[in-house]
């Protein structure tokens, strides 16, 4: 047992409620941020500055999906075939009552058509069209089927990926007025780290993430576990930066002074969650220099899950976690309740082995699961993705596997 596990928990946060209150404090934060107007080639990470809303019906027009021929399906065959057909860069003629026409994909319907004939269920005899009964709508494109003029498409806030730049070149929309980056100066504490007794383990890897998230991170070195240089730091950093974030010292200890010096600075939003491992994380809001403070523990296993659990959603403002089945390959137990754990896992053809088991390539556990040993067991990154539980899992459970590349990007 930990210093820290004497300490009560009566008062920490699930690990979900701070992520909440972190998707918040991007909300609020946000609109602070500067703007400017990209092309859609540079959307992607970038967090719009305004909802955008569809200009115009995207289909303008409907069009056919077949070659064929289209005419208004409430009517009855036989249809009299118009001498025309209609190609993609055609205008479309009209159509009298009991009239078809030839058409190809991607073409426009004449304005009282509502289907389309595939030409290989089609029949004709002396200019007559003869087929299958069909449903209006059969084979078209429906105009504003896919989008409809006035639909709001994207939230102020949202951020974008490749993806959406085809729905927008869809809509004739070329640039975007998106939000700046934020800008993050990235602090390692620690008289071992500073004095290069230990290596600074961490700052790459939150740099890594915040940069994959589509902002910008600049190492700003290390402090030793001196409060004044702590506090001092911090405060220098504030005025530089959008956001700090340091690693260590977050814990109750003697020389832990990064939490101390974050509530004499600005106010404290919470501090330990209910996250094993990673539980004492600290978020701040430094108002008196314009930036937000997240303070991350010093284990880098739990540094990483900490961070893209529950800061993840102030850069991102997702904090959903999309995972595959999986079944466990081995049991594992948790010691202290109340806590949810995550648990590093390998993938093999649907089993899941719990990377840190002592049947695993990292032994660090037998059966239960020890998120103290294992944060700072750094081959345990090696894992696919991780299992959340907030109770023991026997071999053979069926589990969810949060895969790595979700929270990363």
């Amino acid at each position: 047992m930990t210093d820290d596990d004497t300490h009560s928990h009566d008062d920490l946060l699930r690990w979900q409620a701070g992520a909440e209150r972190v998707r918040d404090l991007r909300a609020a934060w946000l609109p602070r941020l500067g703007t400017e107007t990209v092309a859609l080639d540079r959307i992607t990470g970038r967090a719009v500055a305004e909802p955008i809303t569809a200009p115009n019906d995207v289909p303008a027009h409907s069009h056919a999906t077949m070659d064929g021929f289209a005419f208004d399906a409430t009517e009855s065959y036989p249809f009299d075939l118009v001498d025309a057909e209609v190609f993609p860069e055609d205008d479309p003629p009209a159509l009298g009552e009991g009239e078809a026409v030839r058409i190809a994909t991607g073409a426009p319907l004449p304005g009282s058509a509502n289907a389309v004939l595939k030409r290989e269920e089609a029949r004709l005899d002396d200019d007559r069209l003869q087929g299958t009964d069909l449903d209006p709508g059969t084979y078209v494109y429906e105009r504003g089927s896919n989008v409809a003029e006035g639909e709001r498409l994207v939230e102020a806030g949202e951020r974008l990926g490749p993806k959406d730049a085809l729905l927008l070149a869809d809509l004739g929309i070329e640039t975007v007025t998106v939000r700046d980056r934020f800008s993050i100066g990235l602090l390692a504490t620690g008289t071992e780290i500073h004095e290069g007794r230990q290596r600074d383990l961490d700052s790459a890897m939150l740099a890594g993430l915040v940069r994959a998230w589509g902002h910008d991170a600049t190492h700003e070195g290390t402090v030793p576990d001196d409060y004044d240089r702590v506090e001092s730091r911090i405060d220098a950093l504030a005025d530089e930066y959008d956001v700090v974030v340091t690693t260590g010292g977050t814990s109750v200890g003697d020389k832990d002074f990064v939490v101390r010096a974050l509530a004499e600075l600005g106010d404290i939003l919470f501090h330990r969650v209910r996250l094993r491992p990673g539980k004492p994380i600290a978020v701040a809001e430094l108002p008196d220099h314009d930036a937000v403070a997240f303070a991350i523990p010093g284990k880098p296993v739990g540094a990483h899950a900490v961070t893209t659990l529950i800061a993840r959603p102030f850069f991102t403002g997702d904090p959903s976690l999309p995972s595959v089945s999986a079944r466990m390959a081995r049991a594992v137990d948790i010691g202290v309740g109340g806590f949810d754990y995550a648990i590093p896992v390998t993938l093999d053809d649907g089993d899941a082995m719990p990377l840190g088991h002592a049947d695993s390539a990292l032994s660090v556990y037998k059966e239960m699961f020890d998120p103290s040993v294992l944060s700072s067991s750094t081959r345990a990154t090696r894992a696919d993705g991780f299992v959340l539980t907030d109770s023991g899992v026997a071999r053979g459970d069926a589990v969810d596997v949060v895969p790595y590349p979700v929270v990363e990007r």
